[in-house]
This record gives C-alpha cells, structure tokens and sequence, in this order.
C-alpha cells in the first residue's frame, strides 16, 4: 500500500470555490502517484477563516468559529474526494465549537464508501489552554478500516506513550501536526518514532509549512511530511521509511506492506509491544477503554 503524507503550505481564500480547487488538487494528486491514504496536518483547517474576511482572521475566537461553521461543508467534500478518487483521507484537524460550547480540536478520517469518523486531541498544548481555550476530549479510538486498523494522535499527543499504548491494535498510527519551530517539529518527530518502536508499528506525520501571518494560531510553521516504523527485521535500521525535505511543500510517498507489521511483533528481533507490561509501572493501561469504531 501506498501512503501519502502532507507538508502543507497555508493559503487565503476569496471564496469557497478556490478552497475546492485546492483540496482537490492535492488529493488528486496523491491519488494519481497511486497512494491509497492520504495524510493532512494539525490545525490546516485554519486557512478557512480567511473565509471570513480579516476581521475574522484577526481575532481568535471568530476565526475558530468561522471554521468550525464551515466544517459540514468540508465533510462533503473530502467525502466526494474520497469516492472520486477511491482513497482515505484523514483532513486537517481543526477547532470544533461543540453543543454546550466546549471547543476541541478533532481531526476526521474520510473513506471511499462514505464512512466518517474522528479523534479529539486529548492534551493541549500551553498556547491551545490559553489564550485560546481549547479542550481536550477523549476517548482515544482506532479505526477499522479497509486498509486496516488505524489510529490518530494529533501533535502533542504524540508525546504520551500511554495514548498510543491504548491504540496498540492498529497498524497504522496518524501524527498530524503544526509546530511553529524546529524544536517542536523535532519532539513530534521523536514522539511518532518512539510510538512505532514500543507498538511495532507504522507512524505517519504530516506538517503545516511555511509562515501564515494573517493567522495569529498558526503564523509560523516548520516541518515536513514523513513516515516511520520500527528499526527491525523487516524496516529500514535507521526506522525511516520516508522523510521530505524541511518547509519544502508538497508530499512524502511510502510504500509499506501491512503484513510486516504482523510479523515484526511475532517474530522481531525485539517484542517491544509485547514486553511492556514488563517494565516498571507496565500494567497501567493508560487512557482506556479505546472505542473500536469500524468504517467500511
């Protein structure tokens, strides 16, 4: 299978219509280098307050509802783009308004068959407490999908092996981020490759790229798209399946076969997963239970 992952530059918009014919571009493109999930980036769904005008982009809390307004109308998209081109699509997460006024930051996974599905980001980061009030929410979840078992932990979460502990039935794990400096991009980067070493399995980040002024969440963004699994039997020894260039727009393509995953974990030159419990304070379970949702 092929996977693509994102290192994705921000854009105003005058109008819907020129979001669509981005969007589409994109995915089409990955599509068209035969990858089957596609992977887009932590808070990317902020562009869309350009929608809104400056005034919108210029304060917080109307920015965050002109995207959270909007996102009913980005389902049907990635929706359509998903049966069009016969791919996944996890979209870029972005902040969520909720009933009772709470505001998360969910990221949505899209299938071909017209299943939908979500993972809230769980801890936040200093800047999302405050100033801009953004709540984690669980559960955790993993995804049965056509491609296999799929999890995402969006940008700091990354950083808390307990999360990916929880999701250690998929083989697939989906690091969307947005980090404004090198440090950050480099403490995400080590949290998704430790997540593949202690789960046996395969980690996809993706990044927003390049300054975004007009937007005070997401002004400056450094990283790049890349694609990690465990140094053993089976990987690459340095644990890297692919990696882009730093800032440089556009997508990392991986082809990764599913099966080795299964026999890493039976029959590795180490059983990570396996001993866990093993290790001091191993048999705490972390944030469970994990909601199996099933899309296909």
């Amino acid at each position: 299978m092929k996977l693509a992952t994102a290192a994705y530059p921000l854009h105003a918009f005058e109008d819907w219509s020129a979001y669509e014919t981005k969007l589409t571009a994109w995915v089409a493109e990955a599509a068209g280098a035969g990858a089957e999930l596609l992977v887009f980036p932590e808070y990317a769904a902020m562009e869309l307050a350009t929608l809104g005008g400056a005034g919108a982009c210029a304060d917080l809390e109307r920015a965050s509802r002109t995207v959270s307004d909007l996102f009913p109308k980005v389902h049907g998209l990635h929706l359509a783009l998903a049966a069009r081109f016969g791919v996944h699509i996890l979209g870029a997460s972005g902040p969520v308004y909720l009933e009772d006024g709470m505001l998360v930051n969910r990221a949505h996974l899209y299938t071909p068959t017209g299943q939908m599905g979500f993972q809230d980001k769980l801890i936040m980061t200093l800047w999302e407490r405050d100033p801009w009030g953004v709540s984690g929410l669980a559960p955790l979840k993993v995804f049965d999908t056509a491609l296999g078992k799929i999890a995402v932990n969006i940008c700091y979460d990354s950083e808390y092996p307990l999360h990916a502990r929880a999701q250690r039935d998929a083989v697939l794990l989906l690091v969307p981020s947005c980090t404004e400096a090198l440090e950050g991009y480099w403490r995400v980067r080590i949290g998704a490759m430790a997540r593949a070493l202690e789960n046996q399995f395969i980690s996809v980040m993706s990044s927003i790229v390049g300054d975004f002024p007009a937007i005070e969440a997401v002004s400056q963004n450094v990283g790049m798209g890349g694609v990690f699994g465990p140094p053993d039997a089976g990987f690459p020894p340095t644990g890297v399946l692919a990696e882009g260039n730093l800032n440089q727009p556009g997508w990392t393509y991986a082809e990764v076969d599913l099966a080795r995953v299964a026999e890493v974990r039976e029959n590795g030159n180490v059983r990570n997963r396996a001993h866990w419990t093993e290790q001091p304070g191993g048999t705490v379970a972390g944030p469970e239970p994990v909601e199996l949702c099933v899309l296909k």
